[in-house]
């Protein structure tokens, strides 16, 4: 088992950070397929961490292609306790704008039930909260940095922002990022979903971490998102990332219980005897 409880999920144009040191890979297999590859631990600073990329080593997969179950599984089968996740999202609102990071409080579900997105199912049977979906003490360790005005935090962060996840891999029409705005979003994206559920569900701190690329295409005023436009900003965010996840890992918030507890742990229902056979062999993981 790694050593590290914490991991870092690097989203598009996060796949590498420079100035880390890269120690092993690990396995990635998992009861549900491989996680994506470029799993490995890693020397971020004088931290030993598992490094995950989301979409693979080489960017090869498609958001709804990515085994968001394998991932976290494989995190939590590897230790981990507490994910920063870092990810690009367009901005729905004026004031979050391209370079700016947004620590989203709140989601909303717009994919198309073609992703896998629970653990449970197939005979295992349970609910689970996420009224509160992320970390609350990681999001309250940021705020503190904030305040300290660290400078190596150069940039702006915003707080208590609602994330809509779509499916993609299009970005959106008028229309649709219009009704978004209208629907009380804040940013939009193509992965924290489910991944931020099924890390509830495992009993592991979530801390999302979005850097703005772009508008999207609610302003014609402003230039509506392009790859090319998303590919220009995420060089720009990538050292960002690295300067904020440095301090998140310095000041090493503790684990809260919402996260820890509200999983898999107090969420299942069905009985100890009526659990499958396959079940068996892999909810001990999730639920230690």
């Amino acid at each position: 088992m790694a050593t590290g409880k914490f991991a870092i999920i690097g989203g598009s144009g996060f796949e590498s950070f420079e100035g880390v040191q890269e120690i092993r890979d690990l396995d990635r297999q998992t009861p549900f397929g491989m996680a994506s590859s470029g799993l490995r631990l890693i020397k971020f600073g004088d931290h030993e961490v598992v490094f995950l990329s989301r979409h693979g080593r080489h960017h090869e997969m498609l958001p709804t292609e990515v085994n968001y179950r394998a991932n976290i599984y494989a995190l939590k089968k590897h230790g981990v306790t507490k994910i920063v996740s870092v990810s690009a999202v367009g901005s729905l609102q004026q004031e979050l704008a391209p370079g700016d990071c947004v620590i989203a409080t709140q989601y909303m579900d717009r994919t198309k039930g073609v992703r896998r997105h629970s653990f449970l199912g197939e005979g295992l049977v349970g609910h689970v909260s996420l009224a509160k979906p992320v970390w609350a003490s990681g999001v309250k360790a940021v705020r503190e940095l904030v305040a300290a005005k660290k400078p190596q935090l150069d940039f702006k962060i915003h707080f208590d922002k609602t994330y809509i996840c779509i499916e993609g891999p299009y970005f959106s029409t008028k229309a649709e990022s219009m009704s978004y705005r209208a629907a009380g979003a804040d940013i939009i994206g193509m992965t924290n979903f489910p991944e931020f559920a099924l890390a509830r569900e495992a009993g592991i701190c979530y801390l999302p971490c979005c850097f703005v690329t772009d508008y999207d295409c609610w302003d014609d005023s402003i230039e509506h998102v392009t790859l090319q436009v998303v590919l220009d900003t995420m060089k720009k965010n990538n050292q960002k990332a690295v300067r904020l996840i440095g301090q998140i890992l310095a000041a090493s918030p503790k684990e809260d219980a919402d996260s820890r507890d509200g999983g898999l742990k107090s969420g299942l229902m069905t009985p100890s005897d009526a659990i499958p056979a396959a079940a068996r062999e892999w909810l001990p993981t999730l639920m230690s």
